[in-house]
């Protein structure tokens, strides 16, 4: 059941278009579940291979996502990932924009992400 405080947050979230946020160890925990979410990194591809980036995620730079939404999965939870949680808020817009409903925001981004001490890979 949903609490007021919940309902309220939802209905602000929809009203003032912020995105919904998913934290570190929430999303490390939907990683080794059985429905797997789609992890969309938006940085640049220096800044996915130098800094690193979270194991299975797939790069489609915030510039290029309009031109390639195809290869953004309808039929899963996606997860925008940037540095800091700015450019993936961007995506978050772009992806509610062209349709999708079961997206998520990675609350602080990588460095979120590292300050929980989640893995990252360089691979």
């Amino acid at each position: 059941m949903t609490s007021l405080w919940q309902q309220i947050g939802n209905w602000l979230r929809e009203a003032t278009g912020a995105p919904d946020s998913i934290s570190a160890h929430e999303l490390e925990a939907l990683r080794s579940s059985k429905e797997k979410p789609f992890i969309l990194d938006v940085r640049s591809s220096q800044e996915f291979k130098q800094d690193g980036h979270i194991a299975g995620a797939t790069l489609i730079t915030l510039s290029d996502l309009p031109n390639k939404l195809k290869q953004v999965p309808t039929d899963r939870m996606i997860v925008c990932v940037c540095r800091s949680g700015a450019r993936s808020s961007a995506a978050y817009g772009v992806l509610k924009q062209a349709g999708y409903t079961n997206i998520r925001n990675l609350s602080g981004g990588m460095m979120g992400w590292q300050s929980a001490n989640m893995p990252v890979t360089r691979k």
